[in-house]
């Protein structure tokens, strides 16, 4: 369903969509770069469900069936690269805290008071900034595959890196599927491989529903922008459980290590053989913490 949140249209998945409210605590789901609200797979989000959470998703601004930002023209990656490499201020069309707004703005329509915040890799980052921007609205923070953004945090292999930069070899649809191939086999978790059919599945599915290039762009913008989190996070007081990948390719597990050391009382787990995807197997891995840890959180 389409709502209006700060200021522009975002599609939202409320799993009580259609429901009465029934009383229960909240999750708020902050997907990544580029990445539609449907990238959650359904067997997580029935498992959350199913352990007593009301579950929300939404399509991030420029992505998915949110509105777009095309008027604002598309970021030089590269320049906005190799600024960000030299510690230079990267402009971007808009901000991670535009972003965390949004979500804020989710909440708002729905007359949702507090909610536990889950966001994985660019999601945890603007979830980092959702809790840095209203304390009493975040319940609990998970960030997932995520970072601080702090300079001198290791780089990325160059081979994740490259295939995230990279673009299809042409316009026709075979052609953006096999992309994307390139890219989940470079980021994917070497611990649970996901299946040939099950990657051209989920590709499949993706593209069929949006296909918006120059929106991750943008929002890649965005992140690069964002270099001061890293200090602001000590000011976070929500209850806060960083879960990485020890084979994370795209942003290593020092990155997470990072971020659990900035935040206060913040406990890291470390997932052996997990990459930078929701595979079965990762899914289950994320639950087998997640769900212990929301049960300790007051949800009030």
């Amino acid at each position: 369903m389409k709502i209006w949140a700060n200021g522009i249209a975002i599609e939202v998945e409320d799993s009580q969509a259609g429901h009465a409210p029934d009383g229960r605590p909240v999750l708020l789901l902050i997907m990544g770069l580029g990445m539609q609200l449907t990238a959650w797979p359904q067997e997580m989000v029935q498992a959350l469900v199913d352990a007593g959470y009301r579950v929300i998703r939404h399509d991030n601004r420029d992505i998915g069936l949110s509105q777009a930002f095309d008027e604002l023209g598309t970021p030089n990656l590269a320049l906005n690269f190799m600024r960000f490499k030299l510690g230079l201020p990267v402009s971007a069309p808009y901000s991670l805290r535009d972003m965390a707004a949004d979500s804020l703005g989710v909440l708002d329509a729905l007359g949702i008071a507090r909610a536990h915040v889950v966001g994985l890799s660019m999601g945890g980052m603007i979830a980092q900034r959702v809790a840095l921007m209203d304390r009493t609205r975040v319940a609990s923070l998970t960030s997932i595959m995520s970072s601080s953004g702090a300079s001198g945090l290791p780089s990325a292999k160059p081979g994740a890196m490259w295939a995230l930069l990279g673009k299809p070899d042409g316009d026709s649809h075979a052609a953006i599927v096999a992309h994307y191939v390139r890219l989940y086999r470079a980021i994917g978790s070497p611990g649970f491989p996901t299946t040939e059919h099950d990657m051209l599945e989920r590709i499949g599915q993706s593209i069929a529903r949006s296909f918006r290039p120059r929106g991750a762009m943008r929002q890649m913008a965005a992140v690069a922008a964002d270099t001061g989190r890293a200090k602001e996070l000590e000011r976070i007081a929500s209850p806060t459980l960083v879960l990485h990948g020890h084979a994370d390719p795209l942003l290593p597990f020092a990155c997470g290590a990072d971020t659990a050391r900035r935040i206060p009382g913040a406990q890291l787990v470390g997932i052996t053989g997990m990459g930078h995807d929701l595979a079965p197997g990762v899914v289950q891995r994320l639950l087998d913490h997640m769900l212990p840890f929301l049960g300790t959180c007051p949800h009030a």
